[in-house]
């Protein structure tokens, strides 16, 4: 033979061979009846195969579909090889069972079975049998949940109990309930224990649930100087559980401070104000906060006010705050108010307190002045305080906060007592319309409801605390109301503009005085690496008084974070 003709069969050869290899076998499956074979065509099996082997598996894996289906006594009747590529099955799926009652005994949790089923009765529970699987899983998950997470589910004594549903028997085996034996801090060791037992809620001895230990985790949200690094997790040995919580400190001490100027509509001078707000928090890793500040503005006032926090006394739920403020008017009066209060924090979002505020006030002048004049006055007060952080926004950390205080006393003048009482609500929301866009709205107000007033005892406002485009602390009044709202683009991740529309309405009982004010303008916020640097240009006017350029505030202020 040619060497050529040789070659040439050989060629010719090798090439059926892999022809022959690169054939796939087909399957075609179908059912008793047509009905059948549509059910058995929306389980979307394999139709091609790379080997014998493969295809015999997926007709098992046919098979178990149809099981979880309901169809429990379907069968493959027959496989048949209709060529050397093709393969013919044929199933009959019989009867469909649709819904299973599964008996349980008094062991398990009825509430954990409400998360699986709306019909449950005193010995058994019916589910969908379609849905069984996720049912034990979700059970199983649950009672691992509940302190044993060793525990197993099986279904035991299946039987048949009418023409589509089943009946079963729920075996539990249960292992040894966990109880949490330590909790062990990684990451932030000086971390104050009080607060995993008081704030977050986590104790030794209580059952081991690590899914509410992940829900309680989430709360570290609302506090300022810690946050989680990852998910706790759970060291198992034969006699203990271990939990392990992963944190970190975060900075959470707070310099804050404005320069505002203005020009004296009197003098025609341009006058200055300013005030430094200082607060540390948590610098001796015991959860304790402290406040400073001092304001002076320019109508010859000063503020120095401290406040001292210390949370969960003595490891107990309950925390003390104590404060002072020294508040003097130029030369006209001095006013000293020394309050104390015990806190109680329902949750990680809301607190309330009970307190005493003492204060004395003194006339300076040589001279009686009119509506000043010396006075002592007591109130016991009730405050709820409730915040929703935004942790991870560094330009508005808190998204939502209400602040109400309700004070009840008497005031001393002259051997003469009078009842008074005092409402106080500060509150504020941020409305997210998107990722740039924000409305703010903030609602302020006070009312001291007495027989008569005294000059030094009125209420104070006005400023960028306030009301904008008014001198700070330049207005008084027996009840006051303002709304602060601002549009807010975010301009990028560190800076944002807003427009400044405010509204207040007050009344001044002493000089019989009912008016609304208004303050217009604009400003930004831009994150630096010194803090956040805040200016704002506003202009106020009263009720029936036109807006003068003369008359507008620019306040600048600088929030620094270590």
């Amino acid at each position: 033979m040619p060497l050529k003709v040789f070659l040439f069969l050989y060629g010719f050869g090798l090439l059926c061979i892999a022809q022959v290899d690169a054939q796939t076998l087909s399957l075609t499956v179908e059912g008793k009846t047509e009905k059948e074979t549509e059910i058995i065509d929306s389980l979307y099996y394999q139709k091609n195969f790379k080997d014998y082997a493969s295809l015999q598996t997926e007709t098992v894996d046919i098979k178990k579909r149809l099981f979880k289906l309901g169809y429990i006594e379907s069968d493959l009747f027959s496989l048949k090889k209709t060529s050397d590529t093709s393969y013919f099955a044929t199933y009959h799926l019989n009867r469909q069972y649709k819904t299973i009652k599964i008996y349980f005994d008094t062991s398990i949790n009825r509430n954990i079975l409400k998360l699986v089923s709306t019909n449950i009765k005193d010995n058994y529970f019916e589910t969908d049998f379609a849905s069984l699987e996720k049912t034990l899983q979700l059970l199983n998950s649950e009672i691992s949940n509940q302190g044993d997470p060793f525990s197993t589910l099986q279904l035991s004594n299946i039987t048949k109990e009418t023409e589509n549903t089943l009946r079963a028997e729920l075996v539990v085996t249960e292992q040894i309930q966990r109880t949490i034996d330590s909790i062990i801090i990684k990451g932030y060791e000086k971390f104050p224990k009080s607060f995993v037992k008081r704030y977050l809620k986590i104790k030794q001895k209580q059952p081991f649930n690590l899914k509410k230990i992940k829900e309680k985790m989430s709360d570290l949200e609302n506090l300022q100087f810690a946050s989680q690094i990852k998910d706790p997790e759970v060291l198992f040995t034969k006699d203990s559980t271990l939990l392990y919580i992963y944190l970190e400190k975060q900075k959470s001490n707070a310099f804050d401070g404005f320069l505002g100027f203005g020009t004296n509509t009197e003098t025609n001078k341009i006058e200055f104000d300013g005030y430094l707000n200082l607060n540390l928090v948590n610098n001796l890793n015991y959860g304790e906060s402290f406040r400073l500040l001092y304001k002076s503005d320019e109508n010859a006032q000063k503020t120095f006010d401290v406040k001292a926090k210390l949370p969960y006394m003595f490891g107990s739920p309950i925390g003390m705050q104590l404060g002072l403020n020294i508040f003097k008017r130029d030369s006209t009066f001095l006013t000293v108010s020394q309050s104390a209060k015990i806190e109680y924090q329902i949750n990680p979002r809301n607190e309330v307190s009970v307190g005493i505020n003492s204060i004395t006030s003194n006339n300076l002048l040589d001279v009686s002045v009119l509506f000043v004049d010396d006075y002592t006055s007591t109130f016991y007060t009730l405050n709820y305080l409730h915040t929703r952080r935004q942790r991870y926004d560094l330009l508005f950390p808190i998204n939502f906060q209400f602040d109400m205080t309700t004070g009840f006393g008497n005031r001393n003048f002259e051997n003469t007592k009078e009842s008074q009482t005092l409402f106080d609500l500060n509150t504020y929301k941020i409305f997210n319309l998107n990722d740039r866009n924000s409305v703010f709205v903030r609602l302020n107000g006070a009312y001291l409801l007495s027989d008569n007033y005294f000059e030094n005892e009125l209420l104070r406002f006005g400023g960028i605390n306030s009301i904008r485009g008014f001198e700070e602390n330049s207005l008084s009044a027996n009840l006051y109301t303002v709304i602060n709202t601002e549009y807010r683009y975010r301009v990028s991740s560190g800076l944002y503009v807003h427009s400044v529309i405010d509204a207040a309405y007050f009344e001044n009982q002493n000089i019989d005085l009912k008016s609304k004010l208004f303050g217009f303008g604009f400003g930004f916020g831009l994150l630096t690496k010194a803090g956040l640097f805040k200016f704002n240009y506003s202009s106020g006017k009263t009720e029936n008084q036109p807006f003068r350029l003369s008359d507008s505030k620019i306040h600048i202020s600088l929030t620094a974070t270590f």
